[in-house]
């Protein structure tokens, strides 16, 4: 298991074990990702059971973070242990608390500062048949500006080279994003889990499923966290994967909602004087869908190649899991 350097461990994870010691409310569980892969659905759709509390940012990501080096991205995202937690204060008594991070799964930190804090919690995972993810992926890191190379092929070639400090984003936290062939260590990624919380308190869901038989599923997860599995719970669409008309249009819009630079400040405040924060945020979004077109299907060839360099984690994961992967997302006939 891959460990968080020694120094900034023991600094972090005395924080939260103190933070759990004086009785704060701490989440109960976790939806750790993968993205792409109906974590965003999962999440609405928990969000309406009346039995469980989710803040209205998804994805904080703080404890996916070293917290000495603050991210450079957004101030959205909470700063310190006491933001964090604050997330959680509105929990009822009779809820359980959740969030719902996308990098905890690829995170190596994550796992161990999730056990610090709160050492009962369960875990929600989903994965995906790896090709196909990396794919939706690499078109979500476009649209959010963390990945600035438009062409697959060269995004999964340009690893080596980010390995060693090239072509990363600005912000030094989401840099393991881009190292595609990371993210698909499923086996590596649930051991973590596994080791620190017991391999009850983890339940691994493929995104084929959700996608079949998305009730069932839904039942699944609500006797997992033990709650009233009997209430009907709307149906939530996932974000689809889009292709940008043009990225200088969708920059400013981003510029714009978290009012960055001067001039994008002052269209902010002038956007906030004559709107209320719910439209203002519907009119950003309408103008973001007019800039998205769907996306081209993917390079057949490509994904071949992709699937023949994972088929060995499909088949480690597939043994892992007990459940037939190699079949379900057709593997089987990779050779």
């Amino acid at each position: 298991m891959t460990d968080e350097p020694e120094a900034a461990g023991e600094a972090s994870l005395a924080e939260l074990r103190r933070a759990r010691a004086a009785g704060r409310r701490v989440p109960d569980f976790f939806i750790v990702g993968h993205p792409k892969c109906g974590t965003t659905a999962l999440y609405r759709m928990l969000s309406g059971h009346p039995q469980i509390y989710m803040p209205e940012l998804k994805e904080p990501h703080f404890l996916a973070r070293d917290p000495r080096h603050p991210s450079r991205a957004s101030k959205r995202y909470p700063r310190s242990l006491a933001e964090y937690l604050s997330l959680f204060e509105a929990t009822a008594s009779h809820q359980r608390a959740g969030e719902a991070s996308t990098t905890y799964l690829r995170s190596p930190a994550a796992a161990r500062r999730i056990a610090e804090l709160c050492p009962d919690a369960r875990i929600i995972a989903i994965f995906r048949e790896p090709a196909s993810f990396l794919y939706s992926l690499h078109l979500q890191l476009l649209q959010s500006g963390i990945e600035h190379e438009p062409d697959f092929a060269t995004a999964i070639d340009l690893e080596p080279e980010r390995r060693q400090g090239r072509h990363l984003p600005a912000d030094p936290f989401w840099s393991l994003a881009l190292l595609y062939s990371q993210q698909v260590r499923y086996v590596e990624q649930l051991e973590r889990y596994h080791e620190l919380l017991g391999r009850e308190r983890v339940l691994a869901l493929i995104y084929d499923d959700f996608r079949r038989d998305n009730a069932a599923t839904m039942r699944m997860v609500l006797r997992f966290l033990e709650v009233d599995d009997s209430i009907d719970i709307t149906p939530a669409e996932a974000n689809r994967s889009v292709q940008l008309r043009s990225r200088r249009a969708d920059q400013l819009v981003g510029a714009v909602t978290m009012g960055r630079g001067p001039v994008a400040l002052a269209a902010k405040v002038a956007l906030t004087t004559v709107l209320p924060e719910r439209l203002r945020r519907g009119a950003l979004q309408t103008v973001r869908r007019a800039n998205a077109d769907e996306p081209p299907p993917p390079d057949q060839r490509l994904m071949a190649e992709l699937r023949r360099r994972f088929k060995p984690e499909v088949i480690a994961t597939s043994e892992y899991l007990e459940r037939d992967l190699v079949g379900l997302w057709g593997y089987d006939e990779i050779h």
